[in-house]
């Protein structure tokens, strides 16, 4: 029998067609045709053995990856050949029987904006919608396709009802969020629950009417992600300060609140992370100040008592 990987992947795009949201596909699409198709194109799916899907492997290795990169790859390799068993009969999982690639240990590093950091930047957003996105992805933690799904009608006495997002890479559909977690409700403070609500003025000048429904960042349309980068870095040259990614405002948030010592499973839930670990796992930066900080106590106290005993001595 002879299926080559590039027929059979055709076959597979229309499999999930309809069982994955349109951001999901571009990225499987994304990865398939970079760095799966290319190498794999003329094999035999009836032929495929481990020795060459360890060949793949280090292939893969050659290029400096992240580990969840390659655990993705490896994930999408994995559901690919139980699709052909499934639908063409094909054997055995070839992916499953030789297991993931062999990850490093690595620290995933972010850029964040401490307060000072943030208090700089949001200074110099000269637009009231814009600065109250941004506003918004620093003191929530939300992501940035769910802040910019928002509608008034989400939010009720300072209450946001998370449940939808925007794909803000691709079609700029709304869908489901990422992951059942992150369907939530969350509290703001007070400010940013005023500011949020005088936008409603800016809407009613702006269309001679106001609904309810409307986003509440854009108006009758959500705000487009190039127009969003546009304001960011307009604010970041003028604040004279680092630019980050609009994730990062979220990171950002996390680690402000775990640097205050808020508990891990309270963090966790407020960004709609489904495991606590998650959230340790990102965050490890955060913990590590954190024990640098009670390592320097620890070592005050101790000189402190170490002087105090040399003074005994002395006297």
């Amino acid at each position: 029998m002879y299926l080559n990987f590039e027929e059979a992947y055709k076959k597979y795009l229309i499999y999930i067609d309809n069982k994955l949201k349109q951001q999901t596909k571009r990225v499987l699409k994304g990865r398939f045709e970079n760095q799966i198709i290319p190498y794999w194109r003329e094999f035999n799916v009836f032929c495929v053995n481990e020795f060459d899907y360890l060949k793949w492997q280090n292939e893969i290795e050659l290029n400096s990856y992240s580990n969840n990169y390659k655990k993705n790859l490896h994930y999408l390799m994995t559901n690919f050949f139980d699709f052909l068993i499934k639908y063409f009969n094909v054997e055995k999982n070839i992916p499953r029987l030789v297991g993931n690639f062999k990850l490093k240990n690595e620290i995933k590093k972010y850029n964040i904006y401490s307060c000072s950091e943030f208090n700089r930047f949001i200074k110099c957003v000269d637009n009231e919608i814009y600065k109250q996105f941004f506003n918004l992805l620093f003191f929530t933690g939300l992501r940035p396709g769910e802040a910019m799904a928002l509608k008034f009608t989400d939010l009720d006495k300072r209450i946001l009802f998370i449940n939808k997002t925007i794909d803000e890479h691709g079609s700029r559909e709304i869908g489901t969020p990422k992951t059942v977690s992150s369907i939530r409700e969350i509290e703001i403070d007070r400010k940013l629950n005023r500011d949020i609500l005088k936008l409603k003025k800016i809407y009613c000048s702006k269309y001679n009417e106001f609904s309810n429904n409307y986003f509440i960042f854009g108006g009758i349309k959500p705000l487009s992600p190039t127009t969003i980068n546009r304001y960011k870095i307009k604010a970041c040259q003028k604040a004279n300060i680092k630019p980050i990614k609009l994730h990062e405002f979220r990171h950002s948030h996390a680690t402000m609140l775990v640097e205050k010592k808020l508990m891990i499973k309270e963090v966790s839930r407020r960004l709609g992370h489904s495991d606590s670990n998650i959230t340790l796992n990102v965050y490890t930066h955060a913990t590590k100040v954190h024990e640098k900080k009670v390592i320097k106590t620890l070592n005050f106290i101790r000189l402190f008592h170490w002087q105090k005993e040399q003074h005994r001595e002395f006297i």
